[in-house]
């Protein structure tokens, strides 16, 4: 045959392009070797397998497999060590066939200071409750537990989450009626589609909102229809050819405004009357620094989708968002979910629902929750001594604000390219509008929650820094008067 794939039980994998019915085993053997070590396809220090097993594999004898190696070694491509078996040597560059050099990756800007919005600061990840939840999990799962499931996900997490909203955002949760997906950007995706096939072709979106949520709707075959938002909220109004509205009720996603009572009684009078669907983002529900706003979900079950992740208070590579479905969406949700990818990797499900059951994941929250107020005052501080011409929206929530830039001021890619320059990463709203351009307002999202703890108070300064010197480039006046929301 033409290549050999080495198995043994008892040693390592190793692929060779050999043919034992040829002449010369051991010459055959032997230019295999020489070849794979010069291709870099064995590199310097990587062990061979034993003798007898790679014989075994090779169907060839012991005395070929330790000759051949015998003579690799006299060449210098083999170390060979009593008790330490078989290596490949450090071999000269100039025995080596050359190689087409890798292209580079492309170039990345590198920032020392991170203040990207919508991110929590990851270093706090709650490592040794999430190790204590696997340790006591992985032992007592059933072997199901590694196999394809429900592509609603494990039953364990969706008890442990209906609980858990209900408990802390009002929710009203069946563990029947939840689907657990990989993060909000899947659960958004799952919906969209669903409502596609169920006849829906227009969605409204607030406007702002953000970009790549808008591209995810729009990939479901779906056309995206601004809905205002301003001091109270998005727009109770919404276009009749509509049939579902996306929302952040708790906390606008980029504006940081709360929906008020008389706007969260429009819409869901409209999804009652019309048959239309609200999906509730409830991004970052938990990060509440005033008095709680409950979920819109609570007041109308039947006419809400109601979508959560754990990306704002774990992290977002932990991959693990859900939704709470209308009974009438549950099955059709379920079966997009199993042909997106079947179902969520389990073990992760599981950890999160122990972290739950134990209330590991409540003080994690807490203290997160604390840290974040305490960072959003000292930086709605800074910003008012500092840079009162700089006004603050947003709610007392979230891990990010809004920094609207002065009139006649420097503009969001001004003030973003200077940051760049300095090593700081700031993300500009104009993105994040869409349909008519008309008075919009610029300003820059930041996200005070990304640095970590050792970090924040360099990265503060230098944000600071950074907003005076595109202050100064335009020469604005600064106002005498805070003009930053209370704390």
């Amino acid at each position: 045959m033409a290549s050999e794939w080495a198995n043994s039980r008892r040693g390592l994998d190793l692929h060779l392009d050999f043919d034992p019915a040829g002449d010369g085993r051991r010459t055959g053997l032997e230019v295999a070797l020489r070849t794979a070590i010069r291709d870099g396809r064995l590199a310097p220090g990587a062990r061979l397998p034993a003798t007898r097993a790679l014989a075994d594999e090779l169907g060839v004898a012991r005395g070929t497999v330790t000759a051949a190696y015998g003579q690799l070694v006299a060449e210098g491509y083999l170390s060979a060590r009593r008790g330490s078996g078989t290596v490949v040597a450090r071999v000269p560059s100039a025995d080596r066939a050359p190689r087409e050099p890798l292209a580079p990756p492309p170039a990345a800007p590198r920032f020392r200071h991170d203040l990207s919005p919508g991110r929590p600061d990851v270093s706090a990840f709650p490592v040794q409750a999430w190790l204590n939840a696997a340790r006591t999990v992985l032992p007592r799962v059933e072997p199901a537990a590694f196999a394809l499931g429900d592509p609603r996900g494990r039953p364990e997490l969706r008890a442990a989450l209906a609980e858990y909203l209900g408990r802390t955002r009002g929710v009203i949760a069946d563990p029947d009626t939840i689907v657990v997906t990989s993060g909000y950007m899947q659960a958004l995706g799952l919906v969209a589609r669903v409502l596609h096939d169920q006849g829906c072709t227009r969605i409204a979106m607030e406007n702002p909102c953000a970009p790549f949520h808008r591209e995810v709707v729009r990939r479901a075959g779906l056309d995206v229809v601004p809905l205002p938002v301003d001091e109270i909220g998005a727009a109770g109004r919404v276009p009749a050819d509509v049939g579902a509205v996306v929302l952040t009720p708790a906390h606008q996603a980029t504006l940081g405004v709360v929906l008020g009572p008389a706007r969260r009684r429009a819409l869901l009078d409209w999804a009652a009357s019309t048959g239309g669907v609200l999906l509730e983002d409830d991004y970052d529900g938990e990060l509440s620094y005033r008095q709680q706003v409950g979920a819109l979900q609570g007041m109308a079950p039947e006419h809400v989708v109601y979508a959560g992740t754990a990306s704002k208070t774990l992290g977002p590579a932990v991959r693990l968002g859900w939704l709470v479905l209308p009974r009438r969406l549950v099955d059709a949700v379920a079966e997009a979910k199993f042909y997106a990818d079947a179902q969520t990797e389990s073990i992760g499900q599981l950890v999160l629902a122990e972290l739950i059951r134990r209330h590991d994941y409540d003080r994690h929250v807490r203290v997160q929750r604390l840290k974040y107020r305490r960072r959003r005052r000292e930086l709605l501080y800074r910003l008012a001594r500092d840079v009162p011409a700089v006004r603050v929206h947003g709610a007392a929530a979230g891990v990010q604000v809004l920094l609207e830039l002065p009139a006649g001021g420097p503009t969001e890619t001004e003030v973003v390219d200077i940051a760049a320059r300095r090593g700081i990463r700031l993300v500009g709203l104009g993105r994040g509008w869409h349909g008519d351009r008309g008075s919009r307002l610029a300003g820059i999202l930041v996200g005070y929650a990304t640095p970590a703890d050792h970090a924040w108070s360099p990265t503060l300064d230098a944000l600071i820094d950074v907003l005076r010197s595109a202050l100064t480039l335009d020469q604005v006046r600064w106002s005498k008067s805070p003009r930053t929301q209370p704390m």
